[in-house]
């Protein structure tokens, strides 16, 4: 499943996430491949989250997990 595969890709990028006092949190996918995930702790609100979700998440999952078209935050 696309869920399973999106999961264990976030996996790979946490503990990055994790050193500078953030997370990710999995929300939900569609099937046309948009996945909607919730920054945590210091990504949160941190200012340069939306570059963190695009330029690190997005580009990791679309990357990593065939069938992802967009990365967005809930």
């Amino acid at each position: 499943m696309l869920a399973d595969k999106v999961k264990s890709a976030l996996e790979d990028i946490r503990p990055q996430l994790q050193a500078d006092g953030g997370d990710v949190e999995f929300v939900s996918v569609s099937d046309d491949g948009k996945v909607q995930v919730r920054l945590t702790g210091a990504c949160g609100s941190c200012p340069m989250a939306t570059m963190t979700l695009k330029m690190g998440v997005e580009a990791h999952l679309k990357k990593t997990v065939p069938g992802v078209t967009e990365v967005f935050q809930a």
